[in-house]
């Protein structure tokens, strides 16, 4: 695997995109920085830590909105998830250039030089850095 946060993001659209209460990916500190800030943007449920065997999973609990679709599923709370920054292509961003996603309906997270955060958090604090994905 070689952009173990793309699989992230894929495993928690796939999972939505077929109603899974719950979505397991190996466990990294970075992948649980992500999942914790979209946790605080209220995109997910609750985060669990779990060991499988000698593995560290992340369980993340995913949440749906209370409508349904045309075909009667639960439509999930995650529109639409997008990696920016990949490996074959970095994506950096000054703090005045950072924009907000859909008029501010979404989120970016940003890889600054203080951790991970959101890009409203990276502005307040005049921060840039990578942008690696965006939550709408």
């Amino acid at each position: 695997m070689l952009d173990p946060i793309a699989d992230m993001l894929n495993r928690i659209r796939n999972a939505q995109a077929v109603n899974k209460e719950t979505v397991a990916v190996p466990f990294s500190k970075i992948k649980f920085e992500i999942a914790k800030i979209l946790e605080a943007e209220g995109y997910i449920g609750k985060i669990d830590n779990k060991k499988k065997g000698n593995l560290k999973i992340l369980e993340i609990s995913l949440k749906y909105r209370k409508e349904k679709d045309e075909k009667g599923r639960e439509e999930p709370v995650i529109a639409g998830i997008k990696r920016v920054s990949r490996a074959g292509q970095r994506i950096y961003a000054k703090s005045h250039s950072l924009k907000p996603v859909l008029g501010g309906y979404g989120t970016s997270i940003v890889s600054t030089s203080k951790g991970l955060m959101t890009e409203k958090q990276a502005k307040r604090q005049k921060l840039g850095g990578e942008v690696l994905c965006e939550v709408w």
